[in-house]
């Protein structure tokens, strides 16, 4: 058996956290960490394109895309048509992506085009030491063959920068809100026109820029700056010219932190929504890593970290495709091939959808309901909203609770103002799209969708340690609660 990499103890869930943060820039990034984490511990890849030969005791996980990744232990006492006990959380964050022509020139600057994803807090993307992460398609020539891989890259040194307009340009913007033009304003430059032909990078394709390379036209020089693509080929050892396609995004060099004078706060971008993918992966991880873990489990525990949740998650890896369920569905029939084992092992499980909560803000405490305000170190939070925009109903929030009451876990709830609209998550869509039981939850945060997030450090060993309880003790709370007999 593999030795796990950190201790239980609250210090080394933070602190893990911590690395997971500085080690996933991007959703690609996330995924490639957490297959990491997984094959450590001796869980085995099994590939959507294969037939899959499970057994009962035993641990997998597969990626989709490499942006979703989902991984499951199997209850040495499972058998086909019994639960599934899931954890849904999602990969990505708000950001800002190269498009695929990203090369812009403009008074002498060498500029990115790029366009936001998700709902963004843009100007706090100003003024910030950016880089690029992302993935590559490259194309690779052996002995006359030629194929083609992906490959995952990260520049580590600041390389651009969204500058703002000095207010002696702009005497308003105190006054009137700074308003950010996305197609405008939000160009990150990445050099000097003149800069970048005195260092001859664009000497190397030719002396208008447009990729002249050997007589032969390079799409890709066309399309990006040659500095930029010398950079990234350099960064994972190919040439320019093999490099096909790539989807990159701009992100902040500034690593994750503790911080706060008590060191009670976690200063991070992305903690919504890689902090609840952490906890419950690191739940999972730790709730399955000895043999003893599944000796008396029934059903089987799951973790899916989906992509395209910030964009309303309709893509083929988001939660509103098929992956869950062709996830249940492959697991169940591995076992028996009857498709009524499905439809019952579903009302036999159990999700829970897991996006970070809005913390209580002292600046702005008139934008919560006043019965319903959740504080930092208070606990995962329990979303409720009677429109479903959240899936949680009575049942479900009982359960869950339930498992903290056991610990002595605080749990807090959260509505929405009704002048107010509310947000939603992977929760009812996986809800409606399954017809899983689910409840919404999330640890409490502040700057949600900027480029700069924070937490407590309480609230992730609270969640960790809520987390692994659900997959410990569910099985056997739930055969005490009888609805729909």
């Amino acid at each position: 058996m593999a030795k796990q990499e950190t201790n239980s103890d609250g210090s080394s869930v933070v602190s893990d956290l911590i690395h997971f943060l500085n080690a996933s820039p991007t959703a690609f990034h996330a995924v490639d960490e957490a297959k990491r984490r997984l094959r450590n511990v001796g869980y085995v890849q099994v590939c959507e394109r294969e037939d899959w030969k499970l057994e009962p005791g035993k641990r997998y996980f597969f990626t989709r895309n490499h942006t979703t990744i989902v991984a499951f232990a199997i209850g040495k006492k499972y058998v086909a048509g019994n639960g599934f006990y899931v954890i849904g959380a999602h990969t990505d964050s708000p950001c800002i992506k190269l498009k695929p022509n990203s090369k812009v020139t403009k008074g002498g600057f060498l500029e990115i085009g790029v366009q936001p994803y998700g709902g963004g807090l843009w100007h706090t993307w100003f003024d910030r030491d950016l880089t690029v992460a992302g993935r590559l398609i490259v194309r690779d020539e052996k002995d006359g063959s030629v194929s083609f891989s992906h490959r995952l890259v990260r520049i580590e040194e600041p390389i651009m920068r969204v500058p703002t307009l000095a207010i002696h340009l702009d005497r308003n913007v105190n006054s009137d809100g700074f308003k950010v033009n996305t197609q405008s304003h939000l160009l990150p430059i990445l050099a000097t026109s003149v800069k970048a032909e005195l260092n001859k990078v664009i000497a190397k394709i030719g002396p208008d820029g447009n990729g002249e390379t050997d007589g032969k036209k390079s799409t890709i020089y066309s399309k990006h700056h040659s500095i930029l693509l010398e950079m990234i080929a350099s960064q994972i050892g190919c040439k320019p010219d093999d490099i096909c396609d790539f989807e990159l995004q701009a992100c902040d060099t500034q690593p994750s932190i503790i911080g706060g004078a008590a060191k009670e706060f976690v200063f991070s971008g992305r903690l919504d929504n890689l902090c609840m993918s952490f906890c419950s992966l690191k739940a999972l991880i730790d709730a399955t890593s000895s043999e003893s873990d599944l000796e008396d489990e029934s059903g089987v525990r799951m973790v899916a970290l989906f992509d395209h949740e910030e964009v309303g998650s309709d893509s083929a890896q988001g939660a509103g495709s098929p992956v869950m369920l062709d996830a249940l569905s492959r697991i169940t029939s591995s076992f028996k091939s009857d498709s009524k084992l499905l439809q019952k092992a579903i009302q036999r499980s159990f999700l829970v959808s897991a996006d970070m909560a809005h913390a209580l803000h002292p600046n702005y405490m008139e934008r919560h309901e006043d019965n319903h305000q959740p504080k930092m170190h208070g606990g995962l939070v329990i979303k409720h909203n009677a429109n479903q925009r959240y899936a949680t109903n009575s049942i479900t929030s009982f359960l869950f609770r339930e498992i903290a009451s056991k610990h002595n876990l605080p749990v807090q709830d959260f509505v929405v103002r009704n002048d107010m609209p509310c947000g939603s998550t992977i929760g009812p869509i996986l809800a409606s799209g399954v017809g899983i039981r689910t409840v919404d939850v999330g640890a409490p945060q502040l700057s949600m969708h900027s480029i700069r997030e924070m937490c407590a450090v309480d609230d992730v060993k609270h969640s960790y340690e809520h987390f692994k309880a659900f997959f410990l003790e569910f099985s056997h709370l739930d055969a005490k609660i009888a609805v729909d007999m």
